[in-house]
């Protein structure tokens, strides 16, 4: 071939190939509102597809026929009921009471998830799936038992046991917000230099107890006693048997007041001929009510331990409910970690592809001794690479996946521990937060959060603990009232050997009599009387009520900083919401340079103006654009599920019901 021609036709090829390259670089360079409105741009048949670009085609196709097969019945799971022991049977307060066996079979929703041996997931699933078999929320149920527990024991008049709200994530995967640092709005503080620390709260005097005790004592006794005078007894050995029985009741009320009712009964039999009749019978009623005047008076002070228990109850379920939006955030953040690893693979399958080809490629022109050998050495150092990158990418999709299966069963499944999980969901959908200002995020926050509620309920339990510890400063002034009956009955002694008249008796001789005698008004008693017990120094009262007072100062400090907490959580979540966002439109730009500079570098590299390593070099550097958008793709989508959780829209934004998530059934799709 004549020089003269070759080396026109290569001058050809590459002002042809410079043409290319200015058209397709002016078309990376339009306006950036033109590029969102814009379609995406399609990749040539063999070069690795950009991660979002799947999402709006197959994945769309395969969630509708998903959603298609799902919304065929199934059974529900069994609901969490713990009922309450109660019983009109005589004995049961007697006998102990037991709670329903706990329900650790995976809800039958997992099962309609699965198709040809995969777990087909989108992200309103994953959540539901959760609800009902995550173990966090299986442990916080059981605070409401618990709760209702301590009101039934505060109703006897005992002191509340309190519950546990602390929010439970013992699950594995998702706890990092993507706000770097939004974490809990909860303030802690510590209990002291590793010592138990007493809280005052519910402190003040004793509260006696409102159940009524009905308490019965009985002996019989025999006592022999030699006697040094039988002036005294009369004979030289006295012998007595003795029969006794003692009966109480005692109740109190909230007011204050005391009940308490005795009755003695008693038979004494003995040798003695000094006694007029024997045996003796005798009985004796007791009526006592007492009333505390000053400290111990009123019901807002026996009553407090009820009150407290009451609040606790209602903190529970607004702690149920920071529970619910905490195991949801991390759910939520599970699915996009496992998106961005599935992504990931995707990415390096592709890439394995490209490079696997080109190596093929090579190896056909290295045949016909187009390229030197050091090119085919070259492409297979990038499959080496691309291998390399794939295994590592499937490892991370592998342990994704068993993060998020662990969150969505109550107990190891043999059946799916080896099932792939394939994401429906790879975008998200726009959150509202993200064009709210910073000041309605914040009043949004402070109306929507459970710990706002909270920390006031906690602040009036303590502002009402500083009067209810106020009446034990008081002396004990208690006001009583007593009536007594007694009845004396026996038959005459015939062994009696009293002088004169002093053997007969005009007592009944049986214990109908006895006892009707107790109760007839025949021998009564009355007692109108008060006790005064003043404390001189009274230093225990002063302390614990100051005690009391700095502890409530505490508790504002609390509040106060609860509230900046939140207002610091809110601004990090926003600022971290943008900054992701920014992220994303950058990296999205970057893949698309990435992406033209690919396709013009192929096209060149047909044109003969470039070589294949210059291609697998752009190709590399597309994949890595690529891995760095879906990067950037996912710390956006958990970005605003963190802004969610700071602002406290969670369960409203996947629209969960708070009544199912305390019966542990999905029965509202989210």
């Amino acid at each position: 071939m004549n020089p003269f021609k070759t080396s026109s036709i290569r001058l050809i090829q590459a002002a042809v190939a410079i043409l290319l390259m200015q058209v397709n670089l002016a078309l990376v360079t339009v306006p950036a509102a033109a590029q969102q409105t814009a379609p995406p741009p399609q990749s040539v048949p063999d070069s690795p597809s950009p991660a979002t670009q799947n999402t709006a085609a197959a994945p769309a196709s395969l969630a509708q026929e998903m959603k298609q097969v799902q919304q065929q019945s199934f059974a529900l799971p069994q609901s969490f009921e713990v009922p309450m022991p109660r019983s009109r049977k005589p004995f049961a307060p007697y006998r102990p009471s037991t709670a329903p066996e706990l329900n650790l079979n995976n809800s039958p929703r997992l099962q309609n998830l699965i198709r040809d041996g995969k777990i087909y997931l989108s992200l309103h699933d994953a959540i539901a799936v959760a609800i009902e078999n995550n173990l966090d929320l299986a442990y916080f149920r059981y605070n409401f038992p618990i709760a209702q527990t301590d009101i039934l024991r505060t109703k006897a008049g005992s002191p509340a046991n309190g519950v546990n709200t602390a929010v439970v994530q013992s699950t594995q995967g998702g706890f990092a917000s993507s706000g770097g640092g939004g974490g809990s709005s909860s303030a802690g503080y510590s209990a002291g230099n590793g010592g138990i620390v007493t809280s005052t709260l519910g402190a003040g005097t004793a509260v006696s107890s409102f159940d009524p005790f009905l308490t019965f004592k009985g002996y019989v006794d025999h006592t022999v006693i030699q006697e040094p005078n039988q002036f005294q007894t009369g004979v030289p050995v006295l012998k007595t048997n003795t029969i006794e029985v003692l009966s109480s009741y005692t109740q109190s009320f909230p007011i204050g007041t005391g009940v308490q009712i005795n009755y003695l009964g008693q038979r004494v039999a003995s040798n003695t001929p000094y006694n007029g009749i024997n045996p003796e019978l005798y009985s004796q009623f007791q009526a006592i009510v007492q009333q505390p005047i000053l400290a111990g008076f009123g019901v807002a002070t026996n009553e407090r331990y009820i009150r407290i228990a009451k609040r606790n109850s209602q903190i529970t379920d607004l702690a149920f409910k920071a529970q619910v939006i905490a195991t949801v955030t991390q759910v939520a953040n599970i699915y996009w970690d496992l998106v961005n690893a599935y992504q990931a693979e995707q990415i390096s399958e592709r890439s394995l592809g490209f490079t696997n080809k080109n190596l093929s490629d090579d190896q056909k022109q290295l045949e016909l001794q187009a390229i030197p050998a050091l090119q085919v050495m070259t492409d297979q150092s990038a499959v080496a690479t691309a291998e390399g990158n794939l295994t590592v990418a499937r490892a991370s999709l592998r342990l994704n996946e068993l993060l998020m299966k662990n969150a969505l069963t109550k107990v190891d499944d043999p059946t799916i521990d080896e099932m792939p999980v394939i994401p429906l969901d790879l975008l998200g959908e726009p959150d509202p937060n993200a064009d709210k200002a910073i000041g309605d995020l914040i009043a949004e926050a402070e109306k929507m959060r459970p710990e706002v509620a909270i920390y006031k309920m906690q602040a009036e339990v303590q502002k009402q603990a500083l009067k209810d510890i106020n009446s034990e400063l008081l002396p004990r002034l208690d006001l009583y009232g007593l009536y007594a009956g007694a009845g004396t009955a026996g038959p005459k002694n015939p062994y009696c050997d009293l002088p004169g008249d002093q053997c007969s008796t005009d007592l009944p001789t049986g214990f109908p009599s006895m006892f009707a005698n107790t109760f007839n008004y025949s021998s009564p008693e009355y007692q109108v009387g008060m006790t005064l017990s003043i404390p001189l120094r009274n230093r225990q009262a002063k302390a614990d009520q100051f005690r009391a007072v700095l502890q409530y100062r505490q508790s504002q400090i609390s509040s106060e900083q609860q509230q900046k907490t939140i207002l610091f959580d809110v601004r990090n979540s926003k600022f971290a919401l943008e900054q992701r966002q920014a992220n994303v439109k950058a990296a999205q730009k970057a893949r698309d340079l990435a992406q033209k500079t690919f396709e013009i570098t192929k096209q060149e590299q047909l044109l003969g103006a470039k070589s294949s390593a210059d291609t697998l070099s752009a190709e590399n550097a597309f994949s890595v654009a690529e891995a760095a958008l879906d990067a950037a793709q996912t710390a956006y989508e958990k970005a605003k599920v963190d802004i969610d959780r700071a602002v406290g829209e969670t369960l409203e934004r996947t629209g969960v019901s708070i009544d199912d998530a305390k019966l542990g059934v999905v029965t509202h799709a989210p």
